[in-house]
């Protein structure tokens, strides 16, 4: 049976590389057909399953040297407590054979999964995350994320409130404890141990009971979370308290005994509360997405068989022709085919002036149609949207994981059991040393020193970051493809603009008309644009564009010649025409030097002069340009404010690109650069020491995006360039650079304040709570403010301005 195998390949340097595999998997029994794209890195393969199979293909790209990734799966995870839990289902996932990377985000609770099915199936990743202790299921079965949230702090608040209720005398008996608070009346039964006893036992074993279920999971896989360190304090706390009220049964003053069951009841109630204002502010932290989802249009009027029908979005299909009315959004993908409006697609693009559209251009879904009517045919729907495509990056960019992350990664995995070690040592210190003997003072500190350094903010400091961060990034069009080119683009330094599409629209158009005396414009126009309606050269076509623009008939050419490298020839109303360069002048004895040095003005201001002769007689000149964007000139301004170095590189000749490069303020030219030549033009800037960001919307810029530190596609440009880049531009100018290198540092900038605190925290937290300075209680209470204080602040990155 003939199957189509679409591979992700790794280890490409070059094209040669490319052409290597290709005819490699191409010698295979079995294989009809085989393309390796290079700047996809993928190879798409055609074969008969009964004579070989995707094992035999891998191996065959393995022994040219190259490795292969195929699949990719995202996973729902649940019952993960803090950065230890990701870490250890992370390092089990990336165990498993077949795996290539696995990466697991705390904060979105979801591990993304890079595979080969031949060796690995989903259902062994579920098995192994299931082994570890927690739960996993396909992102897509898992349903909503929104609505899997609301769960979650739902099940919380439940929990808080009867935790919070069963405490509260217990808080209440330990207040009154006080000199200062002697005032506060105390019903006698609030201190009798037994009734403290029937209120602490279901919070602890209840309302406290995963932790012992995620503690036992945890070190039976020979390591240890936040549940341990929760586990052994509140424990250490209610079976001493447990020990001392059986101790004491037949004495007459039970309530002399001090207890601690206050300590294990609020410990918990409090972190409990903490993971309800972590699980809120998570919700807000991917409100980006939200966003996103809620863009999209629920219905569209669809013609079929003559008649307008309103249909479910999920029924359109490509081929449709859709019915859009003035205010409404546009449903999926497509090409106008009838009327003309004027489109919003600043939820997508962030470019606030709408959009002219007329028929044959191309409209984005969920943009929104604001004065005409527009039939429109449908040429991408579901998935293969654009929105679809913004929704997907952004979700892979929220769920990656930036090279930072590491750093917390490392100490998390250390974390608990040194600080199990601490915790020990103060027990001891205190009951031998500091108030020998007094076993229920030194096991106090011993808690609070286990409260305090649950590792949550340090599991929560970078991804809630990387989620803002690429979030906010989304809504003003700016789309990181991951976290570590989050990361690493605020490390740029030298900006590389290629010119054609990037600084300048990438269409030229007619600039100048120059008539010889006593020739009138108009019907020099009339004949100029009938000759070159002829000619398929993009020159030609502006010069046509400018002459309808300006209401001109263009009459039919009588003959028509395009002569290579010089111009063309034609006749129209029965006069011969030349349109074209100086040495076709020269070639039919046409005197122009009288008009040398216009031409030369023309060419030095970047334009591109063509010299018109009628019946031998010269009769003026057109000029046709790029023109350059409007907003170019002051993103360039903006780049350098942010003390960067802007280059750009172009195929021009010297002249015409510096006088392009002097008009948009760049700092270099780098000029007659071939397409093959971009990349090296771009290592040789790294070989300087430059961190480099290459910015391009062409095929031909796609192995120089691929080469920079970090490339950057033009959204307007080709799906080619977009593939082989590290970030998408989805506006059509050059400010989307400074934002996106402005937002790159803001995350990073919030990343590490977060770091700071969470390891601040307990850094400055563990020393006090060891000294006796720090009741349990209030240990617990600053755990749980440290992680929602680094979340809080993570969200701080969505209200940024540029």
């Amino acid at each position: 049976m003939a199957t189509q195998q679409k591979m992700k390949i790794t280890g490409m340097t070059c094209a040669a590389c490319a052409n290597r595999i290709e005819k490699g998997l191409k010698k295979i029994p079995g294989v009809s057909d085989a393309n390796v794209n290079f700047a996809l890195e993928t190879a798409t393969v055609s074969y008969d399953d009964s004579k070989t199979d995707v094992s035999e293909l891998e191996a065959k790209i393995s022994s040219l040297g190259y490795g292969t990734v195929k699949e990719t799966v995202e996973l729902k995870l649940t019952g993960m407590t803090c950065a230890a839990c990701a870490n250890r289902i992370e390092k089990g996932l990336n165990k498993l054979p077949g795996v290539s990377k696995a990466t697991v985000n705390f904060a979105l609770e979801t591990a993304h999964v890079e595979y080969s099915p031949s060796e690995v199936q989903t259902k062994d990743m579920i098995q192994k995350v299931e082994k570890i202790g927690y739960k996993a299921q396909l992102k897509e079965a898992a349903g909503n994320d929104s609505d899997h949230r609301q769960k979650e702090i739902k099940k919380q608040t439940r929990k808080f409130i009867v935790s919070g209720l069963l405490s509260l005398p217990l808080l209440w008996a330990m207040v009154s404890h006080f000199s200062f608070t002697s005032f506060i009346w105390l019903p006698d039964i609030f201190m009798n141990p037994w009734f403290q006893l029937v209120l602490a036992t279901p919070v602890q074993f209840i309302i406290g009971g995963h932790f012992y279920v995620g503690a036992y999971k945890a070190l039976r896989n020979k390591s240890a979370n936040m549940d341990v360190l929760v586990a052994l304090g509140t424990s250490a706390a209610y079976f001493y308290s447990l020990y001392l009220t059986f101790a004491n049964i037949g004495q007459e003053s039970h309530h002399q005994v001090e207890l601690y069951y206050e300590t294990s009841a609020v410990l918990i109630t409090l972190i409990i509360l903490g993971k309800l204002f972590e699980a809120r502010a998570k919700g807000r932290s991917s409100e980006a997405i939200k966003k996103l989802m809620g863009l999209q249009a629920k219905t569209a009027l669809v013609v079929r068989n003559g008649e307008e029908v309103q249909v479910p979005i999920e029924e359109v299909v490509t081929g449709d022709v859709l019915i859009v009315k003035p205010g409404e959004k546009i449903p999926v993908d497509g090409e106008v085919v009838e009327g003309t409006s004027a489109v919003d697609e600043s939820m997508l693009t962030g470019e606030s002036i709408p959009i002219e559209k007329r028929i044959g251009d191309a409209v984005i879904g969920a943009t929104i149609n604001k004065n005409g009517r527009l039939m429109v045919k449908a040429t991408k729907v579901g998935k293969d949207t654009a929105l679809a495509q913004i929704i997907q990056v952004v979700e892979e960019a929220q769920g990656s994981k930036a090279p930072i992350q590491r750093v917390a990664d490392q100490i998390s995995g250390v974390f608990v059991p040194i600080v199990v070690g601490i915790a020990v040592v103060t027990f001891l210190i205190w009951y031998f040393a500091v108030a020998p003997g007094e076993f229920a003072s030194a096991l106090e500190k011993a808690i609070a020193v286990l409260v305090i350094a649950c590792p949550c903010a340090l599991g929560l400091a970078t991804p809630t970051s990387i989620m803002a961060g690429s979030g906010r990034a989304a809504e003003w069009g700016v789309l990181f493809k991951g976290g570590e080119h989050l990361e690493s683009t605020h490390q740029i330094n030298t900006v590389v603009l290629d010119k054609t599409g990037t600084i300048t629209n990438g269409k030229p158009v007619l600039t100048d008309v120059r008539v010889a005396d006593g020739i009138n414009e108009s019907h020099f126009l009339t004949m100029v644009g009938a000759a070159e309606k002829n000619s398929e050269h993009p020159l030609a076509e502006a010069i046509v564009e400018g002459v309808k623009e300006k209401g001109i008939t263009m009459p039919d050419t009588e003959d028509f010649e395009a002569i290579p490298g010089y111009g063309i020839r034609a006749v129209v109303e029965k006069k011969e025409l030349l349109v074209g360069t100086r040495k076709l002048m020269a070639k039919h004895g046409i005197d122009v030097a009288a008009i040398e040095s216009k031409m030369a003005e023309l060419e030095e201001s970047g334009k591109t002069a063509m010299l018109v002769a009628i019946d031998g007689q010269y009769a003026g000149l057109v000029a046709v340009a790029d023109t350059v964007k409007d907003t170019s000139q002051e993103a360039i301004r903006r780049l350098k404010e942010l003390g960067l170095e802007v280059i750009m590189i172009t195929g021009d000749n010297q002249r015409t690109a510096g006088a392009i490069g002097q008009e948009v303020g760049v700092d270099r030219v780098l000029a007659e650069v071939l397409p093959e030549g971009k990349a090296e033009e771009v290592k040789k800037l790294q070989a300087e020491g430059k961190k480099v960001a290459m910015v391009g919307d062409g095929i031909n810029d796609a192995p120089a995006l691929a080469t920079a530190d970090i490339g950057m596609a033009i959204g307007t440009g080709t799906d080619v360039a977009m593939e082989a880049a590290d970030v998408t531009l989805m506006r059509g100018d050059l400010t989307s650079i400074a934002d996106a290198i402005f937002m790159s540092r803001k995350t990073m900038r919030n990343i590490k304040q977060n770091l700071f605190w969470a390891l601040a925290y307990n850094v400055i937290g563990i020393p006090i709570a060891a000294l006796g300075f720090l009741a349990p209680w209030l240990a617990g209470a600053a755990m749980a403010l440290s992680s929602v204080s680094v979340v809080l602040n993570a969200l701080r990155l969505q209200r940024v301005k540029r």
